[in-house]
């Protein structure tokens, strides 16, 4: 079985910034040197926004991790590694349940000292606090378009009862967008949601079926009712 190695993560946002990948690469080694480690793995990303939620390094070591073969994972700084307190809480949480170790240089950050557990604490709560924040905001967003009569999501454009009547007569989508001067992908969405009104449709008189069963296994008589939904006498 092989010996866990310590990860190495750096970043930069843009492909230019070079020297600054290379300055979080010297400076990362220098810790591995300073504390006598030798088995390590570096993972970098150059060019690559800290906003986004894939990076082919960190996912390989982020996988590396979950292989067990990670012992700690060593940052320059926070905002290398992470894209939002809660992105980092969600990591070191796994890092956590892996007993992986976790170093930030900059902010002299260690989990397996007392002081990051302290942390670890803070930022648990700080990304609640940021959930709380967007989900308070979102509504308060909504409830205020809604005020002002502003249209909540995309305004549905397409022809809806004609689009399923050419449908129904059996015309090719081509066809149909062509006359109901739509795309194919509309043509496709409208029969989706035809399917799905179908389907509960007949779920439906199924459980109204059943109920009557029931009811009428239990005694109770019906009325006869006409179409226009008058009761008639039996």
């Amino acid at each position: 079985m092989s010996t866990k190695r310590v990860a190495l993560y750096a970043r930069t946002s843009t492909i230019e910034q070079v020297t600054g990948l290379e300055s979080q690469c010297r400076v990362l080694k220098q810790y591995c040197e300073q504390n006598d480690i030798k088995n390590f793995e570096l993972f970098s990303d150059g060019g690559i926004s800290g906003t986004k939620s894939s990076r082919p390094s960190l996912d390989a070591m982020m996988a590396a991790v979950e292989r067990d073969e990670i012992s700690a994972v060593v940052c320059h700084s926070f905002s290398r590694f992470a894209r939002s307190t809660t992105h980092l809480l969600a990591a070191l949480t796994r890092f956590k349940e892996k007993g992986v170790q976790f170093v930030s240089i900059s902010e002299r950050i260690d989990t397996n000292s007392a002081v990051g557990v302290a942390i670890f604490s803070i930022l648990a709560a700080i990304a609640q606090l940021e959930r709380d924040l967007i989900a308070s905001r979102v509504k308060i967003g909504l409830e205020n378009a809604r005020a002002k009569g502003k249209l909540i999501g995309r305004r549905k454009v397409r022809d809806s009862d004609l689009i399923r009547k050419l449908l129904k007569s059996g015309l090719t989508f081509r066809a149909i967008s062509s006359i109901a001067k739509c795309s194919h992908g509309s043509v496709y969405a409208e029969k989706l949601a035809m399917k799905r009104e179908e389907v509960e449709l007949k779920r439906k008189l199924a459980e109204m079926a059943e109920a009557e069963k029931n009811m009428a296994d239990s005694g109770v008589i019906f009325p006869n009712v006409s179409k226009d939904g008058v009761s008639n006498p039996l």
